[in-house]
């Protein structure tokens, strides 16, 4: 077998890297939460400190394909690591709850650009066996910060307060830009016409209806509805109509991020809510899922339909309830599902094709199928959870993430 050029080993390095800045930058931002809204007396406005990253990423997901047209590769790293680091410098330098939200938009906005940077600069460079591997590797890289990183966060807080703990990541982000640039070049631009603007930039509008409805449903659901009007402009034709190839594997992966995504955002209330779990018991189900998925990814890979079954089926068994040691082993399976589910569906929807789409469109479109996914379905967990249907939320997952296992045999 005949070894990857050098440039290939070092562009894959890069976005692991990148991929384990995100995790740290995650993992800080949210240790931290509690102590943020403490000093900035923002207890009762956690929802602006925390919409701030997520509306970011929304508002970079439109617009990253005309960036990257008209910047280029180099542009675009040097313009997503200056967003970066002066958000997370604005938002560490922050008096007050909407300056600390404006440097986590800065991040968000960042983080988007790379990311869609990153798959699309995989899409190019990198054949499928590797992008594989690649995405295997960058979901492995949440393994340490998962495990080490809430209590090394804490105690460098301890040491030299929360403002320098929030630039921790920076290194991490740097090191990883400078392996994507040496093994780079400024890619030609499109001569595909980018999507119509006004239709997509539904997305970060939706999703700001759905981040700062702090609880009031019928807000979420609208947003929803209007993220998910923009998320059809960008995914290619035929996602709706499940049409095999990549828009098949597309709608796969909005259907598993709903399931997946809607049931790990509400599993710590449906343990000490719905089951009278101890808050310390749910906190070792919430972690069993995610180190799962990591482990498992990095040894088996190709198996979409099988892994998105296993973690349907664990989810059910979650929802129906049991003894902790029951209820810890149901969402682990789930977890290693999707571990053995997740690279080789990523690798489906981000393979071109006959979609018509770019590189860099398809690369938006992989990561807005994934992120809206998410969106509606912590909005349908929300909206059910509130109306008294918390276990009804969870029917709803399961048979979410069966769909998704039906259709990514297309």
């Amino acid at each position: 077998m005949t070894a990857p050029p050098r440039g290939t080993l070092v562009l894959a390095a890069g976005i692991v890297a990148l991929e384990f800045a995100a995790a740290v930058t995650g993992f800080v931002a949210s240790t931290l939460l509690p102590v943020v809204a403490r000093d900035l007396d923002a207890g009762d406005r956690l929802g602006l400190l925390i919409a701030g990253s997520a509306l970011g990423l929304f508002v970079a997901l439109p617009l990253a394909s005309r960036v990257l047209d008209r910047l280029g590769a180099r542009g675009t790293l040097a313009a997503g690591m200056l967003a970066y680091v002066g958000g997370l410098v604005l938002a560490a330098a922050a008096r007050n709850a909407w300056m600390f939200a404006m440097g986590q938009l800065f991040t968000g906005l960042a983080g988007g650009l790379l990311a869609v940077f990153g798959v699309s600069a995989a899409i190019r460079h990198l054949d499928e066996r590797v992008r594989l591997r690649v995405v295997a590797a960058s979901s492995a890289m949440w393994i340490v910060p998962a495990l080490a990183g809430p209590a090394a966060t804490l105690g460098l807080e301890h040491l030299v307060g929360w403002r320098w703990t929030l630039l921790v990541p920076v290194p991490f982000v740097l090191f990883g830009r400078l392996l994507v640039v040496r093994a780079v070049r400024d890619d030609p631009p499109a001569d595909a016409a980018p999507r119509p603007l006004g239709r997509t930039l539904l997305v970060p509008l939706g999703a700001a209806g759905v981040v700062l409805s702090e609880g009031r449903w019928p807000l979420a659901v609208a947003g929803a509805v209007v993220a998910v009007a923009g998320m059809v402009a960008i995914l290619p034709p035929g996602t709706a109509r499940l049409r095999r190839g990549t828009p098949a594997a597309l709608a796969a992966m909005v259907l598993f991020a709903v399931g997946y995504f809607g049931a790990d955002s509400l599993i710590t209330v449906l343990l000490t809510t719905g089951f009278r779990m101890s808050l310390g018991q749910a906190a070792i189900v919430l972690s069993a899922a995610p180190l799962a998925w990591a482990v498992t990814s990095l040894f088996a890979r190709r198996f979409p339909a099988t892994g998105l079954s296993l973690t349907a089926l664990g989810t059910a068994v979650v929802a129906a309830g049991g003894p902790f040691a029951v209820v810890l082993g149901a969402w682990t399976v789930a977890g290693i599902g999707v571990g053995l589910a997740y690279p080789g569906l990523y690798v489906r929807a981000s393979t071109p094709g006959r979609s018509g789409l770019t590189a860099t469109e398809l690369a938006t479109a992989v990561i807005t199928a994934e992120c809206v996914g998410q969106l509606l379905g912590r909005a349908v967990g929300g909206a059910l959870s509130s109306a008294g249907g918390l276990f009804a939320s969870y029917a709803v997952f399961a048979v979410a993430l069966a769909a998704a296992a039906a259709v990514s045999r297309r």
